[in-house]
């Protein structure tokens, strides 16, 4: 009768300790969950009237969302989720082509070169759609600096 007693508080003490919560001096490391496509201000601002859908492609890469529904429409999605806070960032951003299937207008919350701001500067998380008809022909996109690479740095540093 003891054994049977003592087995059974053994037994409900183990189910209630592994139900328990325990503090943990050390917590795990939990890494940051990137899906989607990355859109870099540089690239957008590269998106002119008349492009080819293998220039947008080129360009952006492939899109995530290319549905048979809107077959005029390309929609890059992002999404980032950090591991320690656990917050999330979301991005979308569309290409709209006509008939031809020809770049005509995009929209989302990655801005396109304007026609008044030709130096291009990242606005923050708003959705907006640009009509890229109103960017006039001749407007180049600023230059984009680029540093040289792994081989070239080591280049330099020999004098070559």
């Amino acid at each position: 009768m003891k054994c049977g007693r003592f087995a059974s508080i053994v037994f409900l003490v183990s189910v209630l300790g592994a139900c328990s919560w325990v503090p943990r001096p050390i917590s795990e490391y939990k890494i940051d969950i990137q899906q989607g496509n990355v859109l870099m201000q540089d690239m957008v601002t590269q998106l002119r009237p008349g492009l080819t859908r293998d220039q947008v492609r080129f360009i952006l890469g492939t899109p995530v969302l290319m549905d048979m529904f809107h077959a005029k429409r390309w929609d890059y999605l992002y999404r980032l989720q950090k591991g320690s806070t656990g917050e999330v960032e979301m991005r979308q951003f569309s290409t709209f082509f006509d008939d031809d299937d020809k770049l005509i207008r995009v929209s989302g919350d990655v801005s396109a070169l304007q026609a008044s701001d030709i130096s291009a500067e990242p606005t923050t998380n708003k959705m907006s759609e640009i009509d890229l008809g109103s960017i006039p022909e001749g407007t180049e996109a600023p230059p984009i600096e680029e540093e040289p690479g792994f081989f070239g740095k080591m280049m330099e540093k020999i004098g070559l």
